[in-house]
């Protein structure tokens, strides 16, 4: 159909002028990405200060873009040109090797990313591997010092970052290699610290550099059967980088063996723990700084509620939300309108818009950014559009179909046409059910656009998701009010507007 085509033209052109503010052209900046936990946004945020004096244009930083699987297949699609990753990861969740505990050299990690146009380069001169912790207060009552004492108590709660219970080199085989029988619940991994001091779980997984691990008196379990390989921090880089930004590149080089376990500890806890920007973190390590200035980060809660970065939050997630809505209304009161008269084809297409509704949102980013090759708006504006489908097409539907037959035929009685029919009877009456339905896409397009933060797409869910990273209920409330707010202002609006087609019919 025209129509369609025409709608799908649209979306792409929108897409790209939403996306245009937001980031530079792909071949003027360096753009740096990052996991979503603090060791990631801190060593992010060193790549980027190393580089910036040695670059025409400022770089990039795609921070917090969610988990191995999301900022992996943003390097390898182009949207960011290198991040800061570990070896054990490199070699058991990207290059898929076989051998856990076997190390993995550079060389050969060069060889095998080599025709996927990645490389591996600057060891920043740590290792952060995985490991479980206990409270050293339950761990001594129960005698456990190592993994394979775990193994001997199947009452134990683990509680167990998602990313470690679906990794390659995480649960699935640890438990097979230690015989644990326990059965795990996912956490997030910041969250996990706070289930674990309240005791709500008894093991959790760590990351041997997190800062919380010695404040909340935890003990590491001894990994005795040398099942966890090492993971050596690194930077993870298409192969393009050196010759596109050869002075930024070479500046880079010289952080290799610059940063030992005490002090990615150190700058984690300065985060953490007394609530430093990591931008304020990186400047400190890299100017030679010990303590990073009191006061570089707010810490109170209106502090972070009105922060600076309120006002760019706030465009974001009303260009997401308004962009989405206003497309989904482009794509579906037409398709409806079509389909309304025909019930085996409306039936059709009505469940597969309900599928949509079912795929969890960070799977469907996931999928979004391997079709599309990008990360960021593009991905986050389709994702939204397709989860806003639903409500705006049954609503059309069934608006339609509470046009009394008897009007309908009194306008053909008239000599109206069909179309004259759709427009000037049909939809008119059918107006107020069509809204209630634009109303609850509106509704569910601003609470899931929360989520398009952990694809670097801004909106209030960037504070939601680094709040997560760091467990900083100060920041996650500054994320979660304002869009909250954002939602109720929308109601207002809505019923104000419904008021108003109330009022002119009377």
């Amino acid at each position: 159909m025209k129509w369609a085509l025409a709608a799908i033209k649209f979306i792409a052109c929108l897409a790209l002028l939403l996306m245009a503010p937001l980031s530079p052209a792909a071949d003027d900046a360096l753009r740096i990405g990052s996991k979503r936990f603090t060791e990631s946004y801190i060593l992010a945020e060193v790549l980027a200060q190393t580089a910036a004096p040695h670059l025409a244009v400022s770089p990039v930083l795609r921070s917090g873009l969610g988990n191995t699987a999301i900022v992996y297949e943003a390097l390898r699609s182009g949207s960011i040109d290198l991040y800061a990753e570990y070896s054990g990861t490199i070699a058991q969740e990207i290059l898929k090797s076989d051998k856990p505990a076997a190390p993995m050299t550079r060389e050969a990690m060069n060889a095998a990313l080599a025709p996927l146009g990645l490389g591996v380069a600057v060891p920043f001169g740590f290792n952060d591997g995985y490991a479980l912790a206990m409270r050293a207060d339950r761990a001594d009552s129960l005698g456990i010092r190592n993994l394979a004492d775990l193994a001997k108590h199947p009452e134990l709660k683990l509680g167990l970052s998602n990313e470690f219970l679906g990794r390659a080199d995480g649960w699935k085989g640890l438990a097979a290699h230690y015989r644990l029988t326990q059965s795990p619940t996912g956490l997030d991994h910041g969250l996990a610290y706070d289930a674990i001091s309240a005791r709500q779980v008894d093991v959790i997984d760590i990351y041997t550099t997190d800062a919380k691990i010695d404040s909340l008196g935890l003990r590491v379990l001894s990994d005795d059967g040398r099942y966890f390989p090492r993971y050596d921090a690194v930077v993870l880089y298409r192969l393009d980088v050196p010759a596109r930004f050869p002075q930024a590149w070479a500046a880079l080089q010289r952080l290799e063996g610059r940063i030992d376990e005490r002090a990615m500890i150190a700058m984690n806890a300065r985060a953490e723990l007394q609530g430093q920007g990591f931008d304020a973190i990186a400047r400190s390590f890299l100017s030679g700084n010990a303590v990073v200035a009191q006061g570089a980060a707010p810490t109170g809660f209106a502090a972070r509620l009105f922060g600076p970065d309120l006002g760019r939050l706030t465009r974001q997630h009303l260009l997401l939300v308004g962009a989405s809505v206003g497309l989904a209304l482009l794509i579906g009161v037409p398709l409806a309108i079509a389909v309304s008269a025909q019930l085996r084809l409306r039936a059709a297409v009505l469940g597969l818009a309900g599928l949509l509704q079912t795929i969890p949102s960070l799977a469907l980013l996931a999928v979004l950014i391997s079709w599309l090759g990008a990360i960021g708006t593009l991905p986050a504006l389709l994702a939204l559009t397709l989860y806003a489908l639903l409500p705006i097409m049954r609503n059309t539907v069934t608006g339609l179909g509470e046009v009394p037959v008897g009007l309908r035929q009194a306008a053909t009685a008239l000599g109206m046409t069909k179309s004259q029919n759709l427009w000037l009877v049909q939809l008119p009456l059918a107006l107020p059910t069509l809204l209630a339905g634009v109303r609850t896409a509106t509704t569910i397009a601003i609470g899931t656009a929360t989520i398009a933060a952990f694809i670097g797409a801004g909106g209030y869910g960037e504070r939601i998701v680094t709040g997560l990273a760091l467990n900083d209920r100060n920041l996650l409330l500054a994320g979660a009010l304002p869009a909250a707010a954002l939602a109720l202002l929308s109601e207002a609006l809505f019923e104000t507007l419904e008021w108003l087609i109330r009022r002119r019919r009377r």
